[in-house]
């Protein structure tokens, strides 16, 4: 059944798993009829939503199983002051329903079974639920390829996913290889002994992860770890088109006063394609974010995070330009074809047109 918020299907709850202390594994029943709705590729997220006294919230969650019929499963971490986490680790239970959006995203690899290809993939915390996902479907869909995942939590306490990846492990004893690094519990190993940086990252190409032996990198977890990671691996003369990377959260930019030209007026008539119908409306060029604007007239406007993060929000701009605050989402490639984030985006011309994909 569709819930009167566009695109958003209600799913049951099937089972509610914990993880660690502070995380649990959400999986959903699909009826057949949805089946193609929320069939999804490795690395893809879900957005769920729950209207709390009248406030629309929306999070993003990695689906963390094998894209090779694996359940519709996700998992969720408690967050400090987190409304949404909290109440789905304290109050969800098996039988309720949730509000789903479709997969979407574009993080992970197109797996074939015809391709032998070794991937490197690097995750902390709660950046394993993609990471999972992708290795898992490789080892599951492409029988000649190979895995090594670097893993970095604080203690094996806070490890999420430790008995799934100890399975995986037994099932592919040739084909995985998984570095657990801690940062508050001695290992034997110094090099897993601490922080997943730059300076360990490149300590570990030197010995444990050739680059060179390693042909696709998925990085996913704090922006530190995962803008550290993607320099080390630059550094170590990796192609940048090699490396992929999403990351759970960012803090928000600082504000930015945007200065409009002498003589030019500060709205933009920005027309929005969505849905198949277009809609016109005169956005500011100092003011907020398209996306902001668009929600006011549009309320089947997609969106999850609003801070640059998920890529819910992707449009292709046609005509015009606009400027974005930040960009954690979009791949070089889609930048190049002039997608951009309407949640960052503010006009910069006098006429803009967005098609949101």
């Amino acid at each position: 059944m569709t819930h009167n918020a566009v695109g958003f299907h209600r799913l049951r709850v099937a089972a509610v798993d914990p993880l660690t202390a502070d995380s649990a594994a959400l999986t959903f029943d699909v009826p057949e009829a949805l089946a193609p709705v929320f069939s999804f590729r490795p690395g893809q997220h879900l957005t769920l939503r729950r209207v709390v006294d009248g406030v629309d919230l929306r999070r993003t969650y990695s689906v963390c199983s094998s894209a090779a019929g694996g359940p519709l499963r996700v998992a969720v971490k408690r967050l400090d002051g987190g409304v949404f986490s909290t109440w789905v680790l304290d109050g969800l239970r098996p039988g309720d329903q949730l509000e789903v959006l479709p997969p979407a995203g574009r993080f992970g690899p197109h797996v074939d079974p015809d391709r032998t290809r070794s991937y490197g993939l690097i995750a902390a915390g709660s950046g394993i639920t993609p990471v999972l996902s992708i290795a898992w479907s490789v080892l599951d869909v492409e029988p000649s390829s190979t895995v090594t995942l670097v893993y970095g939590n604080r203690t094996s306490g806070d490890v999420m996913f430790l008995e799934e990846l100890a399975d995986l492990k037994d099932r592919f004893p040739s084909r995985l290889q998984v570095f657990h690094v801690l940062s508050r519990e001695e290992q034997e190993s110094e090099l897993l002994s601490g922080r997943i940086d730059g300076p360990r990252l490149t300590r570990m190409f030197a010995s444990v992860l050739p680059v060179d032996g390693v042909d696709e990198w998925y990085l996913c977890g704090p922006f530190g770890m995962v803008t550290d990671g993607r320099q080390a691996l630059l550094d170590a003369g990796v192609d940048p088109s090699s490396v992929h990377v999403e990351l759970f959260h960012a803090d928000a930019p600082p504000p930015r006063v945007r200065v409009v030209a002498a003589g030019s007026p500060d709205t933009s008539t920005v027309t929005v394609v969505l849905h198949g119908r277009a809609t016109t409306l005169p956005v500011s060029k100092s003011g907020d974010p398209v996306l902001d604007a668009v929600l006011a007239v549009r309320a089947d406007a997609p969106y999850a995070c609003k801070g640059g993060v998920c890529g819910t929000c992707r449009a292709r701009c046609v005509v015009g330009a606009v400027e974005m605050d930040v960009n954690y989402a979009l791949e070089p490639d889609e930048l190049a074809a002039g997608v951009v984030l309407t949640c960052q985006s503010h006009p910069t011309t006098d006429e803009v047109r967005l098609e949101f994909l």
